[in-house]
């Protein structure tokens, strides 16, 4: 009988477990800093787990190219120097960042406020210091 009552927490711990896990939610390979060919820009947008829009992965667009970032995942924009660089996001509203580039890299970090029917995005761009400490716990998608 007594080993009944023992078993419940060891349940209760492995169901709750992806609740509080920290770290990478999509699956691939932790945070490597991209290659890009000198004169260009690269742009991180990422997004640190949160368990509240763990379902919500929405396209982000920076320049011509499009990535759907899931939780703890970060994708790496490499778009050409010299230009402006719309980033943008949209579920049902939507938010957009511009970057007038330089070769240099930026950060972007993607959060979620609540919405009616679906979490409303936001894109928020983050000084290196504050973003090396928090893209590190993310994971980049692998194809």
């Amino acid at each position: 009988m007594n080993h009944r009552f023992a078993t419940i927490p060891i349940l209760a711990a492995l169901l709750l477990a992806p609740i509080f896990a920290i770290g990478c939610a999509v699956q691939g390979r932790p945070f490597e800093k991209a290659s890009s060919p000198p004169g260009n820009a690269v742009i991180y947008v990422y997004r640190p787990y949160n368990y509240a829009s763990s379902l919500l992965k929405p396209a982000v667009t920076c320049g011509g190219e499009s990535a759907s970032i899931g939780p703890g995942g970060y994708h790496a924009f490499v778009v050409p120097a010299k230009h402006t660089v719309e980033c943008t996001v949209e579920t049902e509203t939507a938010d957009q960042v511009e970057i007038h580039a330089e070769p240099r890299t930026y950060y972007i970090k993607e959060d979620f406020g609540w919405g009616v029917l679906r979490g409303h995005p936001h894109l928020n761009p983050i000084d290196a210091d504050q973003a090396q400490t928090e893209i590190q716990s993310c994971c980049v998608l692998e194809n």
